[in-house]
């Protein structure tokens, strides 16, 4: 995120000397990604980052397409997902391509026995159900319903729920995540009609530096792998940094949708993108306000893209038999639209409590077992009459 963030102590100078109050030297460390030209932040940490004491066991944590080739619009019951206690056990991909990996979660517990960094995308996680804190190197992110949480790729964190009663959607992306390039303008800030700003952004806080020896297990996943690495001393020993590139948050409910007389398409609803994806937040709005108005979204091809949409809560106008932590996916290839009788039905209404969060993918998603285990089976009838 184009955003200048510090936090802790920091040198006057880059690359300079930073020494302790025992006079011994602070450890300094880049982290950024696409080389070094991308965004980075400039870490400093008590103790060398680099000390691995043993290397444990490897798991596949790939997945495996189910349907390799879809072309069957599909609704899937995402609270039919069953919790889990561990975070990362819970986690289960149910659509997925080589530039994004879909999936829900439902941990009952907080991780507290190991880290966790995912080396090979950056993580979108929207909370849908639950509170808590996401605690990193980098500081600590308090999240709540309705928040998307943004963590680079290479960040280590741990994540601590409040409660046992959680529901998350997880976007893996192995594309850098960013705020839509039309709201910003060429120094990065964005513009005054952007739907959302960077008063907006929760930023992470309470920096906490552990000096702490030992051993520490970080569960590392790489290439589909997930590696068990043991470091001698607390990932959390940064005592201050400054840069770029750093976890955010940022709520739904703090999305000012765009309207107008006529229907808007959805690239309005747009709240972050990639060069493979992008994600939309559908939010309560006023209707369009044309006399002649229809409110319901025309009918509209989807050639060009798989679209996904997790319905979060609210009354969903366009679609009929949809309940809370719905999913339904529309594949490229073939139109779809609202239900019938929807179209009719919206004319003449003036708003809209719909909460959503949508994902259009720019290359075809591939379906696991999980998917084929929670799908009604009949969605693609729907548009019959």
């Amino acid at each position: 995120m184009p955003l200048y963030h510090k936090l802790g102590k920091i040198p006057h100078k880059r690359h300079t000397q930073f020494r302790k109050e025992d006079g011994s030297l602070h450890y300094e460390q880049l982290f950024g990604t696409i080389g070094f030209d991308g965004m980075s932040s400039l870490l400093y940490h008590l103790h060398r980052p680099t000390q691995v004491k043993e290397i444990g066991k490897t798991l596949d944590v790939a997945p495996r397409a189910a349907v390799e080739y879809n072309i069957t619009s599909r609704l899937l019951k995402g609270l039919d997902v069953k919790p889990e206690d561990d975070y990362l056990e819970s986690r289960k991909t149910i659509l997925f391509n080589a530039d994004v990996h879909v999936g829900l979660a439902a941990p009952k517990k907080s991780m507290i026995e190991y880290f966790y960094k995912n080396a090979d995308a950056d993580e979108l996680l929207f909370i849908h159900k639950g509170s808590g804190v996401l605690k990193t190197l980098l500081g600590e992110i308090p999240f709540e319903y309705g928040d998307y949480l943004v963590i680079p790729r290479g960040m280590i964190y741990q994540i601590h729920f409040d409660t046992e009663d959680n529901r998350l959607l997880v976007t893996e992306s192995y594309h850098p995540i960013y705020t839509p390039k039309r709201y910003r303008n060429w120094f990065g800030q964005h513009l005054e009609h952007s739907p959302l700003c960077e008063r907006d952004f929760k930023l992470p806080q309470n920096l906490k530096a552990h000096d702490e020896k030992g051993e520490f297990l970080i569960k590392v996943k790489k290439q589909g792998q997930l590696h068990h690495m043991v470091y001698a001393t607390h990932p959390f020993d940064v005592v201050g940094w400054d840069g770029y590139n750093f976890p955010y948050g940022f709520s739904i409910h703090d999305f000012e949708p765009i309207t107008g007389r006529v229907h808007q398409p959805p690239p309005v609803h747009q709240t972050f993108e990639t060069n493979a994806f992008v994600v939309c937040s559908f939010c309560p709005r006023l209707y369009d306000y044309h006399p002649k108005a229809i409110p319901a979204p025309y009918n509209h091809s989807n050639i060009d893209s798989d679209e996904v949409l997790y319905y979060v809560d609210g009354d969903f106008m366009s679609r009929k038999g949809i309940d809370k932590g719905y999913i339904s996916l529309h594949p490229a290839g073939i139109p779809h639209g609202p239900h019938p009788g929807t179209y009719e039905a919206s004319i003449g209404k003036t708003g809209t409590e719909e909460l959503a969060v949508m994902i259009d993918t720019f290359k075809p998603l591939k379906l696991t077992q999980t998917a084929l285990d929670i799908d009604d089976g009949k969605y693609y009838k729907s548009w019959l009459e």
